[in-house]
């Protein structure tokens, strides 16, 4: 299945995906565009999909149905002979090398500092020098805010700080696309906020942002794309500001004045 000729424009696109989980269809024929640059913020009640469609963009849940592009390359597969083959997991891995996630819990290494735990990925997955990992590290952590803190290990730190090192883990290993999976929702109230700033400072930068979220005001101010996405399908797209200030469906209607 040739890519489409105008990819090159985006760096994610999503055609016809399905996933189900046994009896249950999760995605029912998700098609998206992201281009690059933009910060496409994801929406909608929760068991409607949204996070299986994230995973499905790195492939850390296969569709059952349908295509995936990330940056003009077909995810999963490689075409040989005209005929489609899965990639290998060595082959899929150098894939999602490109993409960086960031998940609601921060699963970071509890025995190494944040300084370590930024370094890990360049320098067992990249096989970066020890000494420019190290340096690159806390770089990406005084970007991060947390330059003060490399020395500390997860447990000493805040919810807040924990996600940042998170976010500076991904950055680490020089993406093209970050996938963020709700991750201010395991946070106290008074945490989010320092988060949404270092997504913002990252929107702002230019990185191609793929974002299931709550946060409306987040979507609202950064983002370029709002879905709304319920029971497995896109019910209405459009940009933030105009969908969140006269949304068309009764489902979102409904949705937002439960969230906001």
């Amino acid at each position: 299945m040739n890519e489409p000729d105008d990819s090159g424009r985006l760096m994610v696109r999503m055609r016809a995906v399905r996933k189900r989980f046994g009896a249950v269809e999760v995605l029912k024929g998700i098609s998206l565009d992201v281009p690059a640059g933009e910060v496409v913020c994801v929406v909608g009640p929760s068991g409607s999909g949204k996070s299986t469609l994230l995973r499905c963009v790195n492939r850390l849940e296969t569709p059952d149905s349908g295509r995936i592009w990330v940056d003009g390359e077909l995810m999963g597969y490689a075409e040989r002979g005209g005929r489609l083959h899965a990639l290998r997991p060595a082959e899929l891995s150098r894939q999602r090398r490109g993409i960086g996630m960031v998940f609601q819990r921060f699963h970071l290494f509890p025995h190494r500092t944040a300084l370590e735990n930024v370094m890990e990925g360049p320098v067992t997955v990249l096989g970066t020098p020890a000494a420019r990992a190290r340096r690159e590290a806390a770089e990406l952590l005084e970007r991060v805010g947390l330059a003060d803190r490399a020395g500390h290990y997860p447990a000493q730190l805040s919810g807040g700080q924990q996600q940042r090192v998170a976010i500076a883990r991904s950055l680490a290993m020089r993406p093209k696309l970050m996938l963020f999976d709700e991750p201010t929702s395991a946070l106290d109230p008074e945490l989010v906020q320092e988060v949404l700033a270092v997504m913002r400072d990252l929107a702002a930068s230019g990185m191609t942002m793929m974002v299931v979220t709550h946060e409306m005001g987040f979507a609202r101010e950064v983002g370029d794309q709002l879905v709304f996405v319920d029971d497995g399908v896109i019910v209405e797209r459009g940009h933030p500001r105009e969908v969140l200030a006269a949304p068309r469906h009764e489902r979102l209607r409904a949705f937002l004045g439960q969230v906001l």
